[in-house]
């Protein structure tokens, strides 16, 4: 009966088409990746209270893939992670976006920033968060085509803390690869932790890409990380692009910087096959 009950709150049962309402228009410069060779497309995770959807793709032919988590941005998994998912896939990988706020609403149909974070995201729990990522992996690896021992994660924005977090989190990671997420924060009983409490205790390398110029994470804390990052053994590193903002890497938009988005990604697929995800 509880079970049934915890369904209902299943609010999100398939994935959004084309881009979240809050981010539109959408620029020109804006990056499509084609399915042509892959297997690309929604799937379903099952987790504790039911299921959740998640954008997959993998190449077409072959198996054993390294499997890539790829965490959402605030906007939800919109035609923009899907298609990180698909870039990836177009690299021999396994990359799965699992839609993380799927209990608490469907964020690509508002309008703005703060009614998405007031109305759901401020109401997703961290523990929600790791236990839908664990049971992505585990999807992963019942699919028969992923290979877990090959574990990576990365994330945008809200995603790129949950990266720090997870990689703290669940020791099948094998690297990490954050963008621009936040890393200070006030602890509530939703969000226990921020990047800077567990960065001694880190065990799998993350790699931290931060803009100088992003207005809502100040250098300074990108400061302290590095800092608090020190004072563990995880071999992590952050790199600061002086002149980007914050969403560097998000083509779709104005905040789009093509230079550092392209370098970004040129070191974390280095850094991927450096830590054994590839």
């Amino acid at each position: 009966m509880k079970e049934i009950t915890r369904r209902k709150f299943m609010i999100v049962s398939t994935l959004a088409a084309g881009f979240a309402l809050a981010v539109q228009p959408i620029s020109a410069q804006v990056i499509n990746t084609n399915t042509q060779g892959l297997i690309a497309g929604e799937v379903k995770i099952p987790v504790e209270d039911g299921e959740i959807p998640a954008y997959r793709a993998m190449p077409a032919t072959g198996s054993n893939f390294p499997v890539v988590l790829v965490v959402q941005e605030i906007f939800g998994v919109h035609e923009h992670i899907q298609d990180i998912c698909r870039r990836f896939a177009k690299l021999g990988y396994l990359a799965i976006a699992p839609e993380l706020f799927a209990r608490q609403g469907d964020v690509s149909q508002l309008s703005n920033i703060e009614e998405i974070i007031s109305k759901v995201v401020s109401k997703v729990p961290d523990s929600q968060v790791m236990s839908d990522l664990d049971a992505t992996v585990n999807w992963a690896k019942n699919s028969s085509k992923g290979n877990i021992d090959k574990l990576g994660i990365t994330g945008f924005c809200w995603g790129g803390r949950i990266v720090w977090l997870y990689a703290a989190y669940s020791p099948k990671v094998k690297a990490g690869v954050a963008w621009y997420g936040r890393l200070v924060g006030e602890s509530t009983s939703l969000t226990p932790k921020y990047p800077v409490d567990i960065a001694p205790y880190l065990k799998a390398p993350v790699l931290g890409l931060y803009g100088g110029k992003d207005n809502g994470i100040p250098n300074d804390t990108v400061e302290r990380m590095r800092q608090a990052l020190k004072e563990g053994e995880s071999r992590s590193e952050i790199v600061l692009y002086q002149n980007a903002p914050h969403g560097f890497f998000a083509d779709y938009r104005p905040s789009y910087q093509k230079q550092e988005a392209e370098d970004g990604w040129k070191r974390l697929l280095a850094w991927f096959k450096q830590y054994g995800v590839g």
